[in-house]
């Protein structure tokens, strides 16, 4: 993946040092997608930035999203123009922004876009996510065209779930690799 930027779409309060995102920013090099606010996200906002990143990229973009983040990327690809510079995406764990607690903590992030992605994706669901049903979780994946990976019962893939490096995940994104 030398040739494209990989950028991550962290939740919505970030990731801490400790999580699998960072731990990859470490080791990999991927860029990761600063916001504003993470405690307030606005979906305008976030997609405004994801916008601008992508269009000052020299090179393509792989985007590796958990949480709020693939619900960004989803949103982003259904209204910008600039999708196709997208090679790819790994989904992880998305948020249901659907779901009545989530309309609350989160405002402004329902309707979840459910049109196909321009580009190769996989999400990979929990069994037991705190913040996504696997069920609904499997109706995203089919809504944007991603291949669906069962991640067992992990939650919600967060720093709770001690996944140190997630070596397999980095293996998820080596697939979604465009020769």
């Amino acid at each position: 993946m030398k040739s494209a930027l990989i950028l991550t779409l962290p939740d919505w309060h970030g990731a801490g040092p400790d999580h699998w995102l960072s731990r990859w920013e470490l080791l990999h090099g991927p860029q990761r997608l600063e916001q504003h606010d993470w405690q307030r996200p606005l979906r305008g906002d976030w997609s405004a930035r994801l916008q601008e990143t992508v269009i000052d990229s020299p090179r393509p973009v792989v985007l590796v999203a958990h949480g709020l983040g693939c619900i960004l990327a989803a949103w982003w690809a259904a209204h910008s123009g600039q999708a196709h510079r997208v090679q790819a995406a790994l989904l992880v764990a998305p948020t249901d922004t659907e779901a009545e607690d989530a309309r609350q903590r989160l405002p402004g992030w329902a309707p979840i876009a459910q049109q196909p992605l321009p580009f190769a994706a996989l999400l990979v669901a929990s069994r037991n996510d705190p913040h996504c049903r696997f069920e609904r979780a499997q109706a995203l994946a089919s809504a944007w065209g991603a291949g669906l990976v069962d991640g067992g019962a992990c939650g919600h893939f967060d720093t709770a779930a001690a996944l140190g490096d997630w070596p397999a995940g980095y293996a998820l994104l080596a697939s979604l690799k465009k020769d």
